[in-house]
């Protein structure tokens, strides 16, 4: 078989053939056995990247699964076109991790392998032509246009061509048609040019000659030459200035960055001269993307509460696999982790330290990389695929031992894993909701620790009702940290009840007397504020105040949300925006206004009532690049920054000794929301936030403004009941049959037709009940939201028996019966998605 690789030398029948079942990236729910070439026999083994043809003419990365000698029965093996690497990229536990996955979560292996491996290890396939090499023009029956044979012409200069560069030599947009036509006619061929879309940052270096950096004599020869020519001299002079090659020669082989001597002003042709006539040399050399920092502390001190904590969590390691650290914000949990991981490092084993969000991974890596220096990798979507592959082959080469990231990091190559650290373990953002594998981090990382035979240490203020119980059942080990480090207090809590302000006329731009006196109290001491509202945009819809109409999005069920930077209306689901009407297109009238709150309109607010404080508002509008966290955070830390406003990023493990004053807006807003995890989340998001006043010696104070102060969760909160708030609410959910008593699965169909997707998620549904598992079906519903991007969402909630093989059993048939609805013509374009623990 001839490929774009040369001829592959296939295994004859009568050889001992091999076969590699292979993982593609594929939504297809199996492996693909491929024939092993006998030329790539010795370089295949498990977890190596291979290329493999796939169809007619997709070219995709794949990961060797299995090697054995048995061929498919139902087709032909095709042969591994190529392998990508000398060393395998992936090991045999996360293949086991994958599959562990593609069956827990309701997905394919390839779905799973897509979102583990990361972009720049993938590889990109591009079209190019070439000129066939038997084609003669004067010969040829087929006559050429003036365009083809200004593109022969071209590819005679060039051996290879890409379709863009075929547009650019014909000047026209569209050049396939052209390309079909003397592919006809036999003039050229086709082929996909396959490339690693990973490049190693390279860096070009100058050094002296080694002749001359040896010999004192040959460089003052040198100089004498050098001497009528002064912008050569100077060269020189700046490079011995930066490279004192005679007080240490060996770092003459290190050279200088060719960009050192350019920014400072060097001339570009007197460089290229002393490089040509053989005084300097240039060369290039491969670099890491990331610095080689040293560790500038060698550890923490710990309090003795933090003491005590570090030995009962060893302690319970002994009997148990997973521990959870039940640590009041403020306590130091951060310091205990660190020595849990220096530790763990110590005796030879790689540490992960999973953290929710971004936001917090910034602010955390900093204080981290002080005691770990360059031994530490962080693993986040905001960096490039080039930073991700980089740390991904740190890890693979062990120059990471530990690793800081969020929930993709649990996908890294670790073949030695001793210790895994979920930080914040409640947090939502640890749930992957779209694309699948729709995985929960903590759940998974606790999986993936069982694989390696390593421990698990889950860390919370507010434990999440799954892990608080399994800790009172005995299944987790149970530590607390009661105590603030150092001289720290629990804040200062007072309810403002907005309804009662407004009556008295005292509620002044949605804030409260009260919030309003002690933003300005914080502001006189030269103290820090900080704002919360779960809601960004300037605010949630805008209304006519004639006729009440509210813009919609045209491709789904939801208000647009009026953003005043750009002044302009966004989808938050499907990105669809516009700008703001003048009048109402229902009837004429110019009376719009904006209805409800966002971080945009709060921090504009805040402007009005405080003119001389510094404001700055960190959500997803003001973060989206990638140093966009850092920046705010480093302000803020910096004291450049007097009042910072934001959603639920600003909830998570940030520490500033100047923040005294915490504000929530809107407390109702989380609580009051058709979720049974309301009042679980609405404890954690309001302790969480409240945790950011008065970490040091000063006592904070939180300031929680609602329309119902009567509310017993306030009361809980305030007091950091948490205890008594778990058994008031797991007593709701034994009775109505929700986790942690029962296991959720959330079967969703989509459609662009609402009788299609309607008529479907009911015949489902009737499938669903004929499967022999004890279970309960709700539904189905049409979704909260009925539409989004236009495709019309009907839901099935199933609450499944925890114990016995129900959840498996039920899983495995829903997955058939899947597979056997999409065979049907009239459910073809039906889309079908399975959450397991969706909330």
């Amino acid at each position: 078989m001839e490929t774009l690789f040369g001829d592959l030398e296939e295994i004859k029948d009568g050889d001992s053939a091999f076969f590699a079942d292979v993982i593609l990236p594929v939504p297809i729910p199996k492996m693909f056995t491929y024939k092993i070439p006998r030329n790539l026999k010795e370089e295949i083994g498990i977890g190596f990247r291979v290329i493999v043809q796939f169809g007619k003419k997709k070219i995709l990365t794949g990961i060797i699964a299995k090697v054995h000698q048995k061929p498919p029965t139902s087709y032909e093996a095709k042969p591994i076109l190529d392998v990508l690497e000398a060393h395998a990229s992936v090991n045999p536990i996360q293949i086991r991790f994958w599959a562990w996955m593609a069956e827990y979560y309701c997905c394919h292996i390839g779905e799973v392998m897509n979102a583990a491996l990361p972009s720049g290890l993938k590889l990109s396939s591009e079209s190019k032509i070439q000129l066939n090499p038997t084609f003669d023009a004067d010969t040829s029956p087929y006559p050429l246009d003036d365009r083809e044979e200004l593109l022969l012409q071209a590819l005679r200069q060039k051996e290879e061509m890409s379709y863009e560069d075929c547009e650019v030599v014909l000047g026209i947009k569209s050049i396939h048609g052209i390309i079909k036509s003397l592919v006809i006619k036999e003039a050229i061929l086709v082929f996909e040019e396959v490339k690693e879309k990973y490049n190693p940052k390279v860096e070009t270096r100058i050094r002296l000659n080694s002749e001359i950096s040896r010999d004192k004599k040959a460089l003052e020869a040198v100089f004498n030459e050098v001497s009528s020519k002064p912008k050569q001299e100077e060269i020189l002079l700046k490079y011995l200035q930066e490279v004192p090659v005679y007080r240490n020669p060996e770092l003459n082989q290190k050279g200088l960055e060719k960009k050192v001597l350019i920014d400072a002003g060097m001339s570009v042709s007197s460089l290229k001269n002393l490089i040509k006539n053989g005084v300097l040399e240039e060369y290039k050399i491969i670099v890491s993307r990331f610095e080689d920092e040293q560790s500038l502390e060698e550890g923490v001190v710990l309090s003795e509460g933090q003491q005590q904590a570090q030995q009962e969590i060893k302690a319970a390691f002994e009997e148990k696999n997973t521990v959870l650290l039940h640590g009041i914000t403020g306590s130091g949990k951060t310091e205990v982790y660190i020595t849990l991981i220096q530790e763990a490092l110590a005796g030879g084993s790689q540490v992960l330290l999973l953290l929710p969000e971004i936001a917090l991974t910034t602010h955390i890596v900093g204080r981290l990389r002080q005691v770990f220096g360059g031994k530490m990798g962080v693993y986040h979507s905001k960096y490039s695929d080039n930073e991700r592959v980089e740390v991904w082959n740190g890890v693979l080469s062990g120059k990471f031992s530990f690793v800081v990231g969020v929930r993709s990091s649990i996908f890294l190559p670790f073949d030695s894993l001793g210790l895994v650290i979920v930080d914040e373990e409640h947090e939502i953002s640890f749930k992957q909701f779209d694309p699948a594998p729709r995985f929960h981090a903590r759940d998974a990382a606790i999986m993936l620790s069982w694989l390696h035979q390593a421990k698990t240490l889950l860390g919370t203020a507010t434990p999440s009702f799954e892990t608080f119980y399994n800790a009172r059942m005995k299944k987790y080990g149970y530590v607390t940290l009661e105590k603030r480090y150092g001289d720290a207090q629990l804040p200062e809590y007072h309810l403002a009840d907005m309804l009662v302000d407004k009556k008295k006329n005292l509620l002044k731009l949605d804030f409260t007397r009260l919030m309003r006196e002690k933003i300005q109290d914080a502001l006189n001491n030269q103290e820090q504020v900080l704002i919360f509202q779960n809601r960004r945009g300037y605010a949630p819809y805008i209304s006519c105040e004639d006729c009440g109409w509210i813009p919609e999005c045209e491709h789904c069920d939801v208000s647009l949300t009026y953003h005043q930077f750009g002044e302009e209306m966004r989808c938050h689901y499907c990105g669809f925006k516009e700008k703001v009407p003048h009048s109402c297109p229902a009837c004429g009238s110019s009376k719009l206004s904006a209805v409800g709150l966002g971080t945009e309109r709060i921090e504009e607010s805040l402007g009005l009532l405080f003119p001389e404080a510094r404001i700055a508002r960190m959500d997803l509008d003001t973060t989206r690049s990638k140093y966009g966290y850092q920046r705010i955070l480093e302000d803020f830390g910096s004291g450049n920054v007097d009042i910072l406003v934001g959603t639920q990023m600003i909830t998570k493990g940030l520490d500033f000794e100047k923040v005294t004053v915490v504000g929530i807006m809107d407390a109702d807003r989380i609580l009051y929301f058709p979720d049974f995890r309301a009042g679980e989340r609405a404890f954690q998001q309001l302790t969480q936030v409240a945790g950011r006043a008065g970490r040091r010696e000063k006592r904070g104070v939180v300031i929680i403004q609602t329309r119902r102060p009567e509310q017993q969760i306030f009361q809980q909160i305030m007091a950091g009941d948490y205890k008594n708030f778990y058994i008031q609410e797991m007593g709701e959910r034994q009775r109505f049959f929700y986790p942690p008593f029962v296991k959720l699965l959330k079967i969703t169909t989509r459609h662009k037709d609402f009788k299609t997707a309607e008529k479907a998620a009911k015949h489902l549904h009737n499938l669903m009940g004929d499967i022999q598992v004890k279970k309960i079906l709700l539904g189905p519903e049409k979704g909260l939201i009925g539409k989004i991007k236009n495709q019309y969402i009907f839901e099935s909630i199933a609450k499944l028996d925890r114990t016995g093989n129900a959840q498996s059993q039920f899983k495995h048939e829903l997955l058939l019966i899947l597979e056997e609805l999409q065979a049907h013509k009239e459910f073809r374009g039906i889309r079908f998605i399975v959450d397991v623990d969706p909330y």
